[in-house]
């Protein structure tokens, strides 16, 4: 079991529940523009879920092959990054009305690749992985 990445993962989760509570709270105080404000919640919902795949895959590291566990690790980090984190950012820029940095969008479908890459690398992982009796 990979104790850094549970680490992570519940520090991801709790980050998550704290922008879910700021969007239902904070965010529409802020703004009542509905494309905000479901850019912003897609954000939340796929940084709770993969916080929790985070979560699984640490969990079930000592059930699978190891390398593949920990590339599908790294890959839901890095989709939690680059997905969430370029939303949130949108979300951000579109408050702020800054419309240079519309670019981020392109961002986001590179993090939905890299948690469809961790999900096919942790079924893998269990698939190629060969129990000694």
């Amino acid at each position: 079991m990979n104790n850094v990445n549970l680490f992570l993962a519940s520090i991801f989760a709790a980050i998550a529940v704290a922008a879910g509570a700021f969007g239902a709270h904070g965010l529409q105080q802020l703004t009542k523009d509905p494309a905000i404000l479901q850019t912003y919640q897609t954000a939340v919902q796929y940084h709770f879920w993969h916080a929790m795949a985070l979560l699984l895959a640490g969990l079930l590291s000592p059930f699978g092959q190891a390398k593949l566990n920990y590339w599908a690790r790294q890959s839901f980090i890095s989709g939690l990054v680059c997905f969430s984190g370029s939303l949130y950012l949108l979300t951000y820029f579109r408050l702020q009305q800054i419309l240079s940095f519309t670019w981020i969008v392109f961002i986001t479908p590179v993090g939905g690749l890299f948690f469809i890459t961790g999900w096919v690398l942790l079924g893998l992982s269990f698939a190629s992985f060969k129990q000694s009796n």
